[in-house]
């Protein structure tokens, strides 16, 4: 994807964000004069390869925020699951607005391809975790890595479909908090407990300065 396709779909996704996507079909987009027709008819012939990249955009957005922070890298469990959490909390809306839910009932082969490449970059990240926080003592040895893992992405999704949470109702940053909460005291050993009710204490201070 270069630089000038990646322009356009950056500005297709934020004028979906806006109004939604009934304003970025094919014809919508080339009757709007904020694009260009003959860019839009060079890169993509027909709908579906737009809902393809829009939503593989979504999803390099979201796998970024691992890139970025050195998820698989050497800093601690809890610490780079804490850093990685508070950033898809506060980039939510940018990550997976709720429009983009919208193609599960437009393009669902498409969107179910989206899903399932999704799915299985955070079975891999959460993986990664487990076993660093296992290896570290900060979590229990105990645990099955796979049904974890999958049990995380399963209520990860769950935040993603406003049926199940409206925006208007529940606080993102409230949402995220929690899971992650639950999601450490099911798996975590007393020392593991003990550092993230520390890093808790810490971030609390920080909010408030």
């Amino acid at each position: 994807m270069n630089k000038e396709q990646t322009i356009l779909l950056h500005a297709i996704r934020e004028l979906a964000n806006e109004k939604g996507i009934a304003e970025i079909t094919l014809d919508k987009l080339k009757g709007n004069p904020d694009f260009n027709a003959a860019e839009l008819d060079k890169y993509y012939p027909e709908e579906k390869a737009l809902v393809r990249d829009i939503l593989k955009v979504e999803r390099k957005m979201f796998e970024v925020i691992f890139e970025d922070h050195n998820f698989d890298g050497y800093n601690d469990a809890i610490d780079i699951l804490f850093t990685v959490i508070r950033e898809m909390a506060g980039k939510f809306q940018k990550l997976s607005p709720s429009v983009t839910l919208q193609y599960k009932d437009i393009h669902p082969e498409v969107y179910q391809e989206h899903l399932e490449e999704r799915v299985e970059f955070i079975f891999r990240k959460i993986q990664v975790n487990l076993k660093k926080g296992i290896y570290e003592g900060m979590y229990r040895d105990d645990v099955s890595i796979e049904l974890v893992a999958r049990r995380y992405i399963s209520r990860l999704m769950d935040l993603h479909d406003p049926d199940n949470f409206p925006p208007e109702d529940f606080s993102i940053n409230t949402m995220f908090s929690q899971m992650f909460e639950s999601f450490v005291e099911s798996i975590a050993t007393e020392k593991g407990l003990a550092y993230f009710e520390e890093k808790k204490k810490k971030a609390n201070l920080l909010k408030k300065n």
